[in-house]
Formats: structure tokens, C-alpha cells, sequence
């Protein structure tokens, strides 16, 4: 299962190559429009801009400048823009559902939230709640011991020496199979540990004070030597782990073994024994970083069993600090949330509460928040749009200079195949299973980790989810999965800026469209054009098809990797390499989308600008965002997404932003038309 995120049963769409469909697109201007846009006057807050910019030297300042200088980060916040501001506002809504279920004595999220919002009750219950856990990590005397209850943490949500999940065998989209990936790190990366420079030595040096003081508050004895112990243990760890580059390659991760086949490639650990006491015996497993898990498995052997313990009782703490006390929440926020993010203070008890339930019983959730705020309108406007989309890729397809004949059709029947999935699943989960009892967080929280593992792993030997979604309808973003051949468009994102029904048609194609054309082109990008129209990972392209994309992306990853956020700290083009494809694919795509939805007529001219105007400055309004310098760094580090501000700025490639914006030549993002990067 390859997933891939915006910034993440409905039936496959036929493509449709005419217009004839995309004239029955909305075509709301906003003269003709009654109710007023939420931005401006068609959509998009010309307030917000900065006039003393030119486009051609920072088209990203031009059109939100005026809007970053007069914003400032929340408190509780590491960065802050539209999807902030949408998701305050899905946070709010579902806080009232929450309210109201807590009324009701028979509701189960309404149970759930009371316990995250007695404060009281987890203060005065300190840390018994998750002490018999401690202690069984405690009482392991061996390797074999470790091994299981190592395990036991996997299905209660504690992260160990690796990651399990079930997700579909990308050469067999029909079956399921355990996946096992490297793991056993508390700092974000493999590169926090190795990087040589002031910002990451500052880094590592808080985070073993951070481990020191979280094994004092368990009340465990010489926590500085211990905490010294476990940072040398994970350092050696980050150097057999794959970098992110490495692991983002569909090819070079699928790596599939029996469990005999895994025993003998890494046999410092017992992985029979870790699997069989969650009653797991795979036929196969895929294993993504070969190495790493082999380099892994020999440090676990020759390391004390009482360093292991820790890395257990400290990772425990961490992924359950915010059920328990605020002596232990507190801390776990100062590192993770300050010394990583910048983010000065906690978010309010009701926030956390909120993405407890969406967590732990999202769905549920999701059934009335959808009832309340998404409405039919709004699902089959959005049904257009797609269609709208998917079309204009198969005309752009049917332009590519580089591409066969051959690949040209595969790429038609893969569009074919899509599944569009939006707003909501057609068949909800079903938590009858899951225990929630008054009065009980860490229980709760425990029971529904639990709960949610063995909901996963279950799925072996079974025909395949197609109904089921990896977001709930809250979620302020959009995905595109490989295997199941689908893009999917959560209900909450579906708001202004990215698309408001009383917008000019232009804004909501450079938001939502944009937003539909990048996870349309996820397929397509570097990994994802690895995968048929089945879902399969295979090579459906010919040699040289390969050979003249690659050029094409080696422009792209050149164009990002000159990107320099911070003297010294640049983008790193390979591992956003996919994103920026999905971006430059997809604002493409939706441009041809918006052309073809006028019918042939002019696009209006609207408080002086012109249609293809408004539809670059409503993309690159969906990008405003502030960040906290701790949290870009790491973004830098972890996140395959390029900053905002070059996501907007990648109109610097399109001849179409060149005729509308008359850059000058010589203009600090003007590139030359033989230097613009066109793929799809």
C-alpha cells in the first residue's frame, strides 16, 4: 500500500474526453453569483496580497505577502495557514458533536471524550493507570522475553525495534500482506542523529536531557546513564537505517520473504516470536529495508536487554503521555512539540480530546459530522470537478512528445480504472468491539490502539477493503493509494479556499482542481506510475519511456535542489520528488480543466483580471502558510513536501502563468522556456 498525501463505495470513472460533460460544471462567477464568496470578491483575498512584489520575483509574496506579514503562529501551533484555519474550524465542529454525545449516557464517543476531558481524574491517578505495563516491560530477563513484549507494544501503539501493518502486496493488489519496515528511533530521522552541524548537535543534546527526565518521572534509578545508553544505542541504529530517498523506492522496498526467508536474512532477533504472540504466521512478508532490519536485528542482539527495556518504558511514555498526568504530557510536549517544532505552548484539553476520538473512533465521528456539514451539493459538485480532471489528464496524455504509443494507452485504461472516493466512506466502521469505560483514558486509549491493530492485522486472508478509507471526513487534506487505484477527498477540505461554491470558477479549479489534479498525478509521478491500471507494480511503460521521464524529473529535482530555505539547509529534490511532480502535473492538469469547463468562451473579466489570473492566485492562496524555523528545519528533514512557498512558486514553469503575469525576463523566478519543466 503506497499512500500519498495532499500536504493525503464510490465506482471507477470512464474517462470522458469531451467537453460536452465539463460544461456541466458550475459555472458561478461572482456577478452571477447571489451569496457572496467567503474570500474577496470571487474567491480570493486580494487583501492578503503584497502589491510592492512583482509575480516574476516571488509570485508566493505577491499573493499572500500582505497576509504572512499581518499573521502571526498561534501559540499552540508549529505553522499556520489555510489548512489551519480549516481545521480549526473542523475541530470546532466536532468538539460541539462531542458535546452533545456526552449528554447521552448510551453514546461510546461521548464516554471517550468525558474520560480525555476529566482532567481531574488523570491528575489524581498519576501514573498507576500505566504502571502494570511498566512493569511487565520491567520484568523481561531476556532477548526472547524482549522479543514478545516488544510485540505486546506493536498492538498497543508503542512503536519498538520495527513497524508492522497490513496493507495490499503491490505485485498482487488483490491480497493482503504483513509489512514490516525499519524502526526503533525516538528522534524523527536517521538524520538527526547523524548530521554534523550546531542546529542537530542542539537537537541530540536535549533529547537525551529530554530521556533523563522522562525516566525520572517514572521513578526509574541513574537515568542519566541510562539515557546516554539508549542515544547510543539509537545512533547506531540511524546508521543502518535507509535514508528517506532510498525508502520512498516502490522497487528497491518490496522485498518479499517467508518468515523463514527473514529469520535467515536477520537473525539477531526472534521474529517467529515476535509475530506468533499476536497470533500472527504470515505465508510471506514484504520487507522494505532489508538492511536496516538485518543491522538492526544484530544490534538488538549484542545490546543489554536492560537498554532495550528502556527504549520500551520511554517510547510508552511518549506514545501515551497525553493520557496520563501533565508532569509526563508537559515534558513529552516541551521536546517533541518545542525543541522539534517551535511550538511554544499546548494545545487546549479539548483539541487534544478532539484527535483522541478521531483517533481512536473517527468514523463514528465522521457519520455526524458529515450528517451536519456536508452537503449533497457539495458532493456532486465535487463529482464534476473530478470528472472534469480525469478528462483533462487523458487530453494531456494524448499530447505527451515523449511518451509511446503503447504507454499512451496503458495510461488511458489506468485512468479508466480510477476510483474517486469524496467527503465520506460508503459503508462506515463498525466499533462494537471496542470497550470504553467511564472514567478510564489510558484504558480507553490502550483498549482502541488495540483495538485498531487487530481490526488491521484481521485483514489477512481477506478479499480486499475497497470500501475503506484512510482519513475520516474531518481530515484537512487529500491521499492517492497505488493499490487501490483511487484518489480520495475527505469533507473538511472541501471548504474555502480550496472550493466555495459562490467562488469564480477559476479560483475553485486552482484550489480544489489543483488539489484533484495533484492526487490524480500521484499515479503518475516517480513511484506512482510504477503501478497498472490493477493496482500491480510493474513496468507498463517501455525503455525509452522510462529513460525520457527520468530526464524530465532530473530537471525537477535540480529546480528543488536549489531551493535554500536557510543558509546551508536547501530542499532536498529527490525526496519531494513525487510531491512536486503531483504539483506540477496537477495545477496543469486543472488549468486544461478550467479552459475546457468555458465551453469555448472567453473566461470573464473580473475587478480586472483575467480568468487565468484568478486561477494561479487561487493556488497560490490554498498555500499560505507561516512556519516556526524549528519546524521548517525539520520538515526539511522528514516531510516530503516542498515548503509552501516554492509549492506556489512552481507556476514559474507554465507558459500559461507567463502570459498572464508578463514577468520580465531576469525576474528572480523567470526561467527561460527551454529551462520550464513540463512531465505530464
Amino acid at each position: 500500500m503506497k499512500l500519498h498525501f495532499l500536504g493525503a463505495a464510490a465506482t471507477a470513472l470512464v474517462l470522458a474526453a469531451s467537453t460536452a460533460q465539463a460544461d456541466q460544471a458550475p459555472q458561478a462567477t461572482a456577478s452571477a453569483t447571489a451569496a457572496k464568496p467567503t474570500y474577496g470578491t470571487y474567491g480570493f483575498d486580494t487583501a492578503g496580497m503584497d502589491p510592492s512584489v512583482k509575480p516574476g520575483d516571488d509570485f508566493y509574496d505577491y499573493a499572500n505577502g500582505g497576509w504572512a506579514k499581518a499573521t502571526p503562529i498561534p501559540a499552540d501551533k508549529s505553522n499556520y495557514g489555510a489548512f489551519n484555519v480549516l481545521d480549526d474550524l473542523s475541530r470546532e465542529r466536532t468538539r460541539g458533536i462531542l458535546e452533545a454525545a456526552k449528554a447521552d449516557p448510551a453514546s461510546k464517543i461521548g464516554a471517550a471524550y468525558a474520560s480525555y476531558m476529566d482532567a481531574a481524574a488523570v491528575e489524581a491517578k498519576g501514573l498507576g493507570p500505566i504502571q502494570p505495563w511498566l512493569a511487565e516491560i520491567k520484568a523481561v530477563k531476556d532477548k526472547a522475553g524482549y522479543a514478545k513484549v516488544a510485540a505486546k507494544a506493536a498492538r498497543a501503539g508503542v512503536s519498538g525495534p520495527f513497524r508492522i501493518y497490513v496493507g495490499q502486496d503491490d505485485k498482487d493488489p488483490e491480497t493482503y500482506i504483513l509489512n514490516l519496515r525499519q524502526g526503533g528511533l525516538g528522534l524523527p530521522d536517521r538524520d538527526f542523529y547523524l548530521e554534523q552541524n550546531d542546529k542537530m548537535a542542539a537537537i541530540r543534546t536535549a533529547y537525551v536531557a529530554h530521556l533523563e527526565r522522562m525516566l525520572t518521572l517514572a521513578g526509574e534509578p541513574d537515568a542519566k546513564t541510562r539515557a546516554a545508553a539508549l542515544m547510543a544505542f539509537e545512533t547506531e541504529i540511524a546508521r543502518v537505517h535507509w535514508s528517506q530517498i532510498d525508502s520512498r523506492d516502490a522497487d528497491k522496498t518490496y522485498n518479499k520473504m517467508t518468515l523463514a526467508e527473514l529469520q535467515k536474512t536477520a537473525p539477531g532477533f526472534d521474529f517467529a516470536g515476535y509475530l506468533a504472540t499476536n497470533k500472527l504466521n504470515p505465508a510471506a512478508v514484504l520487507v522494505a529495508q532489508p538492511t536496516a532490519v538485518a543491522g538492526e536485528a544484530a544490534l538488538i542482539a549484542k545490546t543489554p536487554v536492560g537498554v532495550l527495556k528502556d527504549a520500551l518504558l520511554l517510547r510508552s511514555l511518549h506514545a501515551y503521555a497525553t493520557y496520563l498526568p501533565d508532569s509526563v504530557a508537559n515534558e513529552d510536549f516541551a521536546f517533541y512539540g518545542t525543541t522539534l517544532s517551535g511550538t511554544p505552548e499546548r494545545e487546549e484539553r479539548w483539541k487534544r480530546a478532539v484527535d483522541f476520538l478521531k483517533e481512536s473512533m473517527g468514523e463514528e465521528v465522521g457519520k455526524a459530522y458529515v450528517a451536519q456539514y456536508f452537503p449533497p451539493e457539495t458532493k456532486a459538485a465535487m463529482d464534476q470537478l473530478v470528472k472534469n480532471v480525469i478528462a483533462a489528464m487523458g487530453r494531456r496524455i494524448d499530447g505527451l512528445a515523449w511518451m509511446s504509443d503503447t504507454a499512451k494507452a496503458r495510461a488511458h485504461k489506468k485512468l479508466a480504472a480510477f476510483t474517486p472516493k469524496i467527503g465520506y466512506p460508503d459503508k462506515w466502521r463498525d466499533y462494537a468491539g471496542l470497550a470504553i469505560k467511564a472514567g478510564d483514558l489510558l484504558g480507553n486509549a490502550e483498549r482502541a490502539k488495540q483495538f485498531e491493530f487487530d481490526y488491521q492485522m484481521g485483514k489477512l486472508g481477506k478479499p480486499i477493503y475497497r470500501w475503506e478509507w484512510q482519513m475520516t471526513p474531518m481530515e484537512i487534506n487529500a491521499y492517492a493509494d497505488f493499490g487501490m487505484v483511487e484518489i480520495v477527498f475527505p469533507a473538511a477540505i472541501l471548504q474555502p479556499p480550496f472550493f466555495d461554491p459562490h467562488a469564480d470558477p477559476a479560483v475553485n479549479y486552482g484550489g480544489i482542481g489543483a488539489v484533484i489534479g495533484h492526487e490524480l498525478s500521484h499515479h503518475f509521478d516517480d513511484q506512482g506510475a510504477k503501478y497498472d491500471e490493477t493496482g500491480k507494480l510493474s513496468q507498463w511503460w517501455t525503455d525509452q519511456d522510462v529513460a525520457n521521464f527520468k530526464a524530465l524529473t532530473d530537471k525537477l529535482v535540480a529546480q528543488y535542489d536549489a531551493y535554500e530555505p536557510f543558509p546551508g539547509a536547501h530542499v532536498k529534490g529527490a525526496f519531494t520528488l513525487g510531491e512536486n511532480i503531483g504539483d506540477l502535473a496537477g495545477l496543469a492538469v486543472a488549468l486544461d480543466a478550467y479552459h475546457a469547463s468555458l465551453g469555448g468562451k472567453p473566461a470573464p473579466i473580473i475587478d480586472g483580471t483575467t480568468g487565468d489570473e484568478r486561477f494561479y492566485l487561487g493556488w497560490a492562496q490554498v498555500w499560505r502558510r507561516n512556519y516556526r524555523e524549528a519546524n521548517l528545519r525539520q520538515r526539511l528533514v522528514t516531510d516530503p513536501h516542498s515548503p509552501s512557498q516554492y509549492r506556489a512558486d512552481i507556476v514559474r514553469n507554465y507558459d500559461a502563468w507567463y502570459d498572464a503575469f508578463k514577468p520580465a525576463p531576469g525576474s528572480k523566478i523567470y526561467l527561460k522556456p527551454e529551462d520550464r519543466v513540463k512531465i505530464w
